[in-house]
This record gives C-alpha cells, sequence and structure tokens, in this order.
C-alpha cells in the first residue's frame, strides 16, 4: 500500500532564497547518516547548511565550537573523523563538503584509535598557536 503525500501547511513550503544547502536522499538511504557519529552529523549538517553551491564555507573553529556547543575536542574529532568518512575536505581555513562517496566509510577499532592520537596532535597544535597568538 502507498502512503499518499499532501502538503500540511501550504503557507509554510520550504524554498530556496538566496542560499543553497541540500542532502541527497541516499545520505539516509545508503547509510550515511547511520554511519556518523552523533557530533560528526552535527557538524556535517552545519556545514551543509553554511556551505555555497560548491560546499565550501570558511567558519573558523571557535565559531563553528561556540555555535555547536561543543568543545575543541569534540569539535577535532568529528571534523577529522568526516575527512576519514570522505565526507569533507579541509585545508586548514577552508571546508568543503563532498559529493557523497559510491558507499559509506566504515573505520575500524585499530582505525579510530589512531584517528583518536591525530585528534590529541591536534589539539595541541591548535592550543600551542592560540598561546602564540595571544601573546
Amino acid at each position: 500500500m502507498m502512503i499518499k503525500k499532501k502538503i500540511l501547511n501550504p503557507d509554510r513550503i520550504r524554498r530556496i532564497n538566496g542560499g543553497f544547502s541540500f542532502i541527497p536522499h541516499r545520505f539516509l538511504g545508503d547509510g550515511f547518516l547511520s554511519s556518523l557519529q552523533q557530533k560528526e552529523l552535527l557538524l556535517y549538517l552545519f556545514l551543509v547548511i553554511a556551505s555555497d553551491r560548491h560546499g565550501l564555507s570558511f567558519y573558523s573553529y571557535d565559531a563553528i565550537c561556540t555555535l555547536l556547543q561543543m568543545n575543541i575536542d569534540q569539535y577535532i574529532t568529528a571534523r577529522n573523523g568526516l575527512i576519514d568518512k570522505d565526507l569533507i575536505a579541509f585545508d586548514g581555513t577552508v571546508f568543503q563538503v563532498l559529493d557523497l562517496p559510491v558507499r559509506p566509510v566504515l573505520l575500524s577499532s585499530k582505525e579510530h584509535a589512531h584517528n583518536q592520537t591525530k585528534n590529541q596532535i591536534a589539539v595541541a597544535q591548535l592550543v600551542d598557536h592560540s598561546l602564540k597568538t595571544m601573546g
């Protein structure tokens, strides 16, 4: 039996005005949503919303942490997780939300442990950079 769809509130139909963002339906259907940790999903959705039609955005880590109510460790873990899962690219300043890969990238526990070490190094580098710019 097929469910018939109907507009529930015709005065509030979504329209694209000014900005542009979207998430392909296969993000849900092909398992990308279920492959993400909660903070990864939050950051991914933010980057989709914040990006232009090419998927580019340039929010700083402190602005992202403030807006998403994340600490620096959570941000770095989420960011690196999205990079490792081939969903975003990041050059230190600019983010790019990438076209979805063929299938979700699932990390092994060994890769996850390696990523935790990378995250700790990244946090130390950010703290060091912040301290140098303050003094």
